[in-house]
């Protein structure tokens, strides 16, 4: 989260802060508004491999930076752009980012607590075939990570599911924040209708996959909620 942005990610895209301009200066008041803290808002070069188009915060403290996709400044209008920083900024007030990565730590803690337990199982390694050395050796450590990393799907596949419910609440959540910050729904609609078409989304998937799937909602649950909302 600290390196990512600072470092490994301008190694693969180029960043610059974006132009003065009327843009910028109502986004930069939209972060005043909601009392956003940020020092810049930068442009990423994502057309330079597809027309997807995105935007995110991403980093802590001083390393934080708003940024998006020129892509997504090509497609949007200016009030378009700024709802679409309002539901980013929402995912930031409600402190979505903080609770993911608890459970992400939550879950590193338990993948290595589990690959330390059937690094010492001998009848684990004798059903792969694989020598075993008494004690934790470090022998053992090594196939014990290959096999967990091979085998972790199969448990994880049926977890998904119960996170992807969480992180489609996370997104009903910022629409409603920028919904509320805008004053009004639809500039974000007709966002998220460009950005649906731009970006290829299947706007009718079938419920069952899209529930197991899906880690946004569809453009028409949201749509509907935010409608009810407004």
């Amino acid at each position: 989260m600290l390196i990512a942005p600072a470092i490994i990610m301008p190694l693969f895209n180029k960043f610059t802060p974006l132009g003065e301009g009327a843009l910028r200066e109502r986004l930069f008041a939209l972060a005043r508004r909601t009392s956003f803290p940020t020092r810049s808002i930068e442009v990423m070069d994502g057309s330079k491999r597809s027309r997807h188009s995105n935007a995110f915060f991403t980093g802590f403290g001083r390393f934080r930076k708003i940024v998006l996709f020129d892509t997504l400044i090509a497609q949007l209008t200016d009030l378009e752009l700024e709802s679409v920083l309002a539901h980013e900024i929402g995912h930031y007030k409600k402190r979505h980012v903080v609770k993911l990565l608890g459970v992400s730590i939550v879950g590193i803690v338990i993948a290595f607590a589990a690959i330390a337990w059937l690094a010492r199982q001998q009848w684990f390694y004798h059903a792969f075939s694989f020598e075993y050395q008494v004690g934790f050796a470090a022998t053992n450590v090594i196939p014990a990570m290959l096999l967990f990393a091979l085998l972790a799907g199969t448990i994880t596949f049926w977890v998904s599911p119960f996170i992807h419910i969480w992180s489609r609440r996370f997104e009903y959540d910022a629409d409603a924040f920028a919904g509320a910050t805008m004053g009004e729904p639809q500039s974000l609609i007709r966002a998220l209708r460009k950005l649906s078409e731009k970006n290829l989304s299947n706007l009718t998937p079938h419920p069952f996959y899209s529930s197991f799937y899906y880690s946004h909602p569809t453009l028409l649950e949201r749509e509907r909620a935010l409608r009810a909302a407004a």
